[in-house]
């Protein structure tokens, strides 16, 4: 009964600026890690940013000083906030919510980026 929902993607130019938020609920009190995947066309999925349940982020190298994770004023929202957007950053980007005990991965529809001039 975990559901995940992703919004705020769109269409930007590049160096542009985007902000996806991700609400989820339905993990009741277990603990759980929150994060953004992407996949390119023709691509494997990717992860793009990560936040653990204690707080500690981390970004992939492609990303890293651009985009940032962060928590909203609850536990179970994420935002991704995607700045000098390029190219390459065009994708169906994801939110995932993890379940630290048993692995257990639920994943929102996808929300599309798309970066062209």
């Amino acid at each position: 009964q975990v559901q995940v929902v992703e919004s705020g993607g769109g269409l930007a130019r590049p160096g542009e600026s985007l902000r996806l938020s991700c609400a989820a609920s339905g993990m009741m009190f277990s603990a759980y890690a929150m994060g953004w995947y992407r996949q390119a066309p023709g691509k494997q999925r990717e992860l793009v940013a990560l936040r653990l349940s204690g707080g500690t982020t981390d970004h992939a190298d492609s990303v890293k000083g651009r985009f940032t994770i962060s928590r909203g004023n609850t536990l179970n929202t994420v935002y991704l906030q995607m700045n000098n957007l390029k190219p390459e950053d065009t994708a169906v980007y994801y939110c995932n919510v993890q379940m630290i005990s048993g692995g257990q991965n639920y994943w929102g529809q996808g929300t599309q980026v798309t970066v062209s001039s």
